[in-house]
């Protein structure tokens, strides 16, 4: 099929967000790319933010960042979990990214003198943003966030509309989620939700070839049928997407109805049987494991779980490879500075200190880690995590009482962590940032070349001398302060072309702080080794105890 035209398969959703397209979309992909198809996939955002990078964790989830650097939708990590593959910047973009390109198009005379307009000009640019994303697959997975209906992804669906009209019929798939609702009054599903959506589905030039419905119970085959005659979609294409034990279940509950079947069939595809074993037996390690751990999530957004997407994703693959459930004891820092560490960690086996921004909650993310150093308890910070563990050394073993990043207090003495003005980028290119440079674009971003060192618990996890991890930070550790934070026991095992990337205390079980965000890169069938040789140190610490 190598030579073919890609094909495409897009996502949307209706009556209301966060049912569940991303995961719809990654279980298709996922399950299309173990038939051994090139599967892409694309996530169109309908907001005018250029990216999500300067919005909060609370408004809008996690930020993931890709390979290159892109700021993206926390739908790309499951697309990459998923999926297994590195994504980059133009497998997502926004609608302000597209009304920015036009804008600066016009400017330049780019239209000839035309008026510019929604059609064709809007359409257009995400259309070409399409196509560029499909290149070299065999299918490409386009979801389209928000719901059918809202005004601002209107441009995109009468792009979808127009597509199939150019590619062809058995080129272009259209695959609708919807949610079914429980009445729990009546007892029963109810069905008229899916009719209106499609039909406003229908109103804007789209039919969908497939329905997924979003339920939190059982679906009759009577329900389903109805679905199929009052949606004018066969039943086979009815698919139920019930609550399920774990995400990664999704692709099989969606293979044990054949969803294949009808995709296959509408995109004239030819092999439609996917090899899930190892899947299937990681899936059951997620449901039915073995063995338990706790680990101490110490953070400051606890509010939204979703902040921490990856990170809680990367402990469940680090879990199945290990047969283990590891159970998260979600621990408010600022609960921790009011009431002592000792309260929430004394019944713990690792202690994980995540990254964030601002100075709420960080006195008492440093009392989680003087507890865990102290205590011998298995340890991981990850990026401000890291830079807080050497603030919290640097007072506390060497003794200078204001220690401090300069993001928390710019007029400290012992500025264990500071502002590089000058740095180079993951594309090669100089960086420029101050502390008056602009929220957006001022972070270093995307994966960074690490050399570990030899002996250490780094190179023992990577079982490599150099390594490839994401960063997404502003701050750096402070080279000046290395001498004497080695002399007294905390090894810096991790550099990249001059800067810290990780740090280690001798004299202690495993103790690991690191600059990247190793999160971003760990799998489903492929957990990254930094957090798995963390959750292993921690099942070794509970069946020491």
């Amino acid at each position: 099929m190598s030579e073919k035209m890609t094909k495409y398969i897009f996502v949307t959703g209706g009556v209301l967000s966060s049912l569940g397209k991303g995961i719809t979309a990654a279980s298709i992909g996922t399950l299309l790319k173990h038939t051994g198809l090139r599967v892409g996939v694309l996530k169109l955002d309908p907001y005018i933010n250029v990216d999500p990078g300067t919005m909060s964790p609370l408004e809008h989830g996690e930020v993931f960042v890709t390979k290159d650097g892109a700021e993206t939708d926390l739908d790309l990590g499951h697309y990459e979990r998923f999926l297994d593959t590195s994504l980059t910047q133009n497998n997502n973009f926004t609608t302000g990214q597209v009304y920015k390109t036009v804008i600066e198009n016009e400017r330049k005379g780019k239209y000839l003198g035309k008026t510019i307009q929604v059609v064709p000009h809007i359409v257009n640019e995400i259309k070409e943003r399409i196509v560029r994303a499909g290149e070299g697959k065999d299918i490409l997975i386009v979801e389209l966030g928000g719901t059918t209906g809202d005004i601002e992804g209107l441009p995109f669906l009468e792009t979808i509309r127009q597509m199939k009209h150019e590619l062809g019929k058995t080129n272009v798939m259209n695959v609708h989620v919807t949610l079914l609702p429980y009445i729990k009054a009546a007892g029963e599903l109810k069905t008229k939700p899916t009719q209106h959506s499609v039909q406003e589905l229908r109103r804007i030039g789209i039919a969908p070839h497939m329905l997924v419905l979003r339920a939190e119970v059982p679906v009759s085959k009577e329900i389903r049928r109805k679905i199929a005659y009052s949606c004018d979609v066969d039943e086979e294409s009815v698919i139920v997407a019930e609550d399920a034990a774990t995400i990664y279940q999704v692709p099989l509950n969606f293979l044990r109805q054949d969803i294949l079947t009808p995709i296959c069939k509408q995109l004239e595809l030819e092999n439609c049987k996917p090899q899930m074993d190892e899947w299937t037996d990681l899936v059951h390690k997620i449901i039915m494991p073995q063995d338990d751990v706790k680990i101490a999530f110490v953070g400051k957004y606890l509010d939204l779980k979703e902040s921490y997407k990856s990170l809680t994703e990367a402990l469940i693959h680090a879990g199945a490879h290990l047969d283990s459930r590891v159970n998260i004891k979600w621990v408010d820092s600022e609960k921790v500075e009011e009431e002592g560490a000792a309260k929430f960690l004394n019944d713990v086996d690792g202690v994980l200190v995540a990254g964030g921004f601002g100075e709420r909650g960080v006195e008492g993310k440093i009392q989680s880690i003087q507890y865990a150093r102290e205590e011998k308890i298995p340890f991981l910070g990850i990026c401000l995590g890291m830079q807080l563990s050497m603030v919290e050394f640097a007072r506390n073993v060497l003794g200078l009482e204001d220690a401090n990043s300069v993001e928390f207090d710019e007029n400290t003495s012992n500025p264990l962590i500071y502002l590089i003005d000058e740095f180079i980028d993951a594309s090669g290119s100089r960086q420029v940032r101050t502390t008056t440079s602009p929220m957006g674009g001022t972070l270093r971003l995307g994966e960074y070349e690490c050399e570990t060192k030899e002996g250490s618990k780094l190179r023992e996890a990577y079982d490599a001398g150099v390594i490839y991890e994401r960063h997404r930070h502003r701050y750096e550790a402070n080279p000046k302060f290395r001498e004497a934070l080695e002399a007294k026991g905390m090894e810096i095992t991790g550099e990249s072309h001059g800067l810290i990337e990780a740090v280690e205390v001798k004299d202690h079980p495993w103790f690991l702080g690191v600059q990247f965000h190793p999160e971003f890169t760990s799998r489903l069938q492929n957990a990254n080794p930094a957090i798995l040789s963390f959750v292993k140190a921690a099942m070794a610490q509970k069946n020491d105890a």
